[in-house]
């Protein structure tokens, strides 16, 4: 009894949800773009350790080593989920709750968007450069290591990259949902690591991620050309967008809304007066 108690109800969750991208919506320009560098900027690990097991896993089965290298995939994620760093493809999903029930305005949840994923793709330019520079000279991996990774990420068509780019969006979503559902540091570890190592393992595309993974190519020297970057991000990005803001966004909104609409509570008696008793 006092488990199913402990449980957040669906509308709860909600309430969270808006209540932190009300915040979120409110905080200084400054502020939040000093948050989505750090974001750009941790979720470099992901990249990081992806590489370096990449490279040391080189001689072992195939399967083993992608399981192990999507899995690291969540480090990243972990700092900045568990840090609250301003990650994109978080608000493209939940911070658009507080304009659906008309307590925000579109524009400020456009000029969020523009400034965590700006600040987001500087610190992971950032972090690119740095990976790319240090990792080859200490010997942790070679730079064809990048390149390998980098490919795997932009030789796909608009389409394919856009729908695996819903499927991130969409993971990413449920992810601030459950995470928000957690009710300790341990669940929502252990959701960050499920969520993201499923979008690790199934090569979806998540466009802050991505970045990291194809500049550090890029500043390697590797084969991967710039055009190859922006074609990635663009579709990417509108995918990941798309999955977050409908797929979670608008849905869990809608059924949590609906449902209180035709809540028994909210029905009006069918007839007149009901305090009139039949004699």
């Amino acid at each position: 009894m006092e488990e199913e108690q402990a449980k957040k109800s669906a509308p709860e969750i909600l309430a969270i949800q808006r209540q932190e991208a009300e915040t979120e919506l409110d905080r200084p320009a400054l502020a939040l773009a000093l948050s989505g560098l750090s974001a750009g900027l941790d979720v470099g690990f992901s990249l990081l350790l992806m590489a370096v097991l990449s490279h040391l896993l080189v001689d072992s089965p195939p399967a083993a080593r992608e399981v192990a290298v999507a899995f690291s995939y969540s480090v990243g994620f972990l700092f900045v989920v568990l840090g609250r760093s301003e990650l994109f493809t978080e608000h493209t999903t939940m911070d658009i709750l507080p304009v659906l029930n008309g307590r925000k305005k579109l524009g400020s949840l456009a000029r969020l968007w523009i400034i965590v994923f700006a600040a987001n793709l500087l610190g992971a330019a950032a972090f690119a450069w740095a990976a790319a520079t240090i990792g080859p000279v200490l010997g942790i991996f070679p730079a064809s290591v990048l390149g390998e990774i980098a490919k795997h990420v932009v030789n796909f068509p608009a389409g394919v990259l856009f729908a695996s780019g819903v499927f991130a969006g969409w993971l990413m979503g449920l992810l601030g949902w459950l995470v928000a559902a957690s009710k300790d540091t341990i669940s929502q570890i252990v959701v960050v690591i499920l969520v993201t190592g499923c979008i690790g393992l199934c090569h979806f595309h998540h466009c802050i991620v991505g970045s990291v993974e194809v500049l550090s190519a890029i500043f390697a020297g590797q084969a991967i050309a710039w055009s190859d970057y922006l074609h990635f991000l663009l579709f990417a990005t509108l995918g990941n967008a798309v999955g977050g803001t409908v797929f979670v966004g608008l849905l869990k909104h809608g059924h949590i809304a609906y449902a209180k609409d035709i809540s028994p509570s909210s029905r009006k008696p069918a007839h007149g007066n009901s305090s009139h008793s039949s004699t």
